[in-house]
């Protein structure tokens, strides 16, 4: 958010959720006292489970005025509380902070990193390691350029890592685009030279943690303003990060209505580029971050008290330094793929920003939004284009997902593993690794010539990218491609090669690796017991 826009995008965040609350009043869907309690409530709720004397203090305060409080006091009070709450979400954007973070940060960080593995800042010399290079942009580069001088642009990434942040605003630089506007967990802002740069970015602050509904619809209501305002938005609409590690096939669709309801106050207002597109993306790591502790999660979400997620690597920097580091020492690559663009109703939109229906006609997207003629909101109806252009956006992940080697053997292991061990349940499966100690070399490369025999003939139909790499690469280069990459970061990695032998070490990275693959239909061939 630039200097010069906050103040008017907090007013007219302030105002129209003060009246939207006020309309609800009086069309007595809600009482203006059941408002206030609500968020009082869930905030002296969030402050007695994570402690904070001073918030704790003055929401004690407001219940007290709360308690006395006559009509015109209770309304005074709900402007308060949206005050306080956006004053909190608010971002900004620092033009020095951001050709710093963008020119300087990723060579030194490079140079810093490569310490630790001199073959390649030697082999790089006298050109610096930049953490940039083992970034590749692939897909509608071209098409977003474009469309940004259209309009205004939503993009939205897949979500894997607390990275991706990092790496989209370095995508979007390194294609020629100012930073998008964005809201990330108020977690991440902990580390203090993380929070430094996403303060200065761009970023705004959203507690997950506060679960009044107030507070939801501010959020709302501020990706809403901003994006009339013109500034284009990043949204992450699987709305927290993978724990599985699965491209989301579920979305949150929340903001996403936000940005239809700015293209509709963007028609009312007559504004002069009142187009607003979308275009997904996804990110494609070879080694995730965060893989170990977000696959114990998913496994204590799914099977409960046997598995306990422990502290997020994202928030110790040692992690975050040996993360980047093996990605560079490696040569290692993270994909950002960028699909075609759409409208809100799920038209295809071309470079001039015109929309195209699914047999190849135009279309003119006003008519969508008509009511009685006019243009205007329409509760329903606009659900229901939302959760259309959903299920079309999960379509594009899967299609431009990037099929990476340890994605690769991963799937082939765990397919391996199911195959051998067809009386085992799922976690005493992950537990145990299966009943044999070891696979032979010999044993892993025939599943995998099969498995990449169908994973080509997806790529093929266009159902799927495959890392250039591996697009021609015989099957042991495959294999020894990932267990490189497993091999230097993970604390426990997930195979390991040994004489000639394949050790199955920790089977929630291998399930976690190949749940990226695991929806497109593709087997292996069944065991031979001869």
């Amino acid at each position: 958010m630039k200097p010069e826009h906050k103040e008017d995008v907090c007013h007219d965040v302030v105002e129209r959720v003060f009246e939207a609350q006020m309309q609800r009043v009086q069309r007595g869907e809600v009482l203006l006292e059941t408002i206030i309690n609500d968020t009082i409530y869930h905030e002296k709720k969030r402050l007695h489970a994570d402690p904070d004397k001073k918030a704790l203090k003055y929401w004690k305060s407001v219940n007290k005025r709360f308690l006395l409080a006559d009509r015109k006091e209770q309304e005074s009070i709900l402007k308060e509380l949206i005050k306080i709450f956006i004053d909190e979400i608010v971002g900004h954007f620092d033009e020095k902070v951001y050709r710093f973070s963008t020119n300087i940060l990723p060579v030194g960080l490079g140079i810093l990193l490569n310490t630790i593995s001199p073959r390649v800042l030697l082999s790089k010399f006298p050109r610096l390691p930049d953490l940039r290079d083992s970034l590749l942009i692939h897909g509608e580069i071209e098409l977003l350029r474009e469309l940004e001088k259209k309009g205004t642009v939503i993009l939205l990434p897949t979500h894997s890592s607390n990275m991706d942040s990092i790496i989209i605003g370095f995508a979007l630089y390194k294609i020629g685009l100012q930073p998008f506007t964005y809201g990330a967990g108020i977690n991440l802002f902990t580390n203090w030279i993380v929070s430094y740069f996403m303060n200065n970015l761009g970023a705004y602050k959203v507690d997950r943690k506060k679960k009044a509904a107030l507070y939801k619809d501010i959020l709302k209501e501020y990706a809403t303003v901003t994006i009339e305002y013109g500034y284009n938005n990043l949204f992450f609409p699987g709305g927290t990060r993978s724990r599985s590690g699965a491209i989301e096939d579920r979305l949150k669709l929340g903001l996403l209505g936000s940005g239809l309801k700015a293209y509709i106050n963007n028609l009312k207002n007559n504004k002069e580029q009142p187009k607003i597109f979308i275009i997904p993306c996804t990110i494609s790591y070879e080694l995730v971050l965060e893989a170990e502790g977000l696959s114990k999660d998913f496994l204590r979400q799914t099977g409960g008290s046997k598995f306990i997620i422990q502290d997020d690597e994202f928030s110790r920097l040692g992690r975050m330094i040996n993360f980047v580091s093996s990605t560079l020492s490696l040569d290692s690559r993270i994909y950002v793929n960028i699909c075609p663009a759409m409208d809100f109703f799920g038209n295809r939109v071309d470079k001039d920003g015109v929309s195209y229906d699914k047999r190849g006609r135009k279309v003119d997207i006003e008519r969508y939004v008509f009511v009685d003629g006019q243009v205007d909101h329409l509760k329903q109806r606009d659900e229901e284009y939302v959760r259309q252009l959903g299920t079309e956006i999960v379509q594009l992940y899967k299609q431009y997902n990037m099929a990476l080697s340890t994605n690769i053997l991963a799937s082939v292991i765990y397919k391996i593993l199911l195959r051998d061990n067809p009386q085992m349940d799922f976690y005493r499966l992950l537990f145990t690794g299966g009943e044999k100690e070891y696979y032979t070399v010999d044993e892993v490369l025939e599943p995998l010539k099969v498995f990449m025999v169908e994973l080509r003939k997806l790529e093929e139909k266009n159902e799927i990218f495959i890392d250039e790499r591996l697009k021609d690469a015989d099957a042991e280069v495959i294999l020894n491609h990932a267990l490189k990459r497993f091999r230097v970061y993970h604390n426990k990695p997930s195979i390991i090669k040994k004489n000639e032998k394949i050790y199955i070490n920790n089977c929630n990275l291998i399930y976690y690796y190949n749940t990226r693959l695991m929806d497109y239909g593709i087997e292996i061939q069944e065991k031979n017991d001869d």
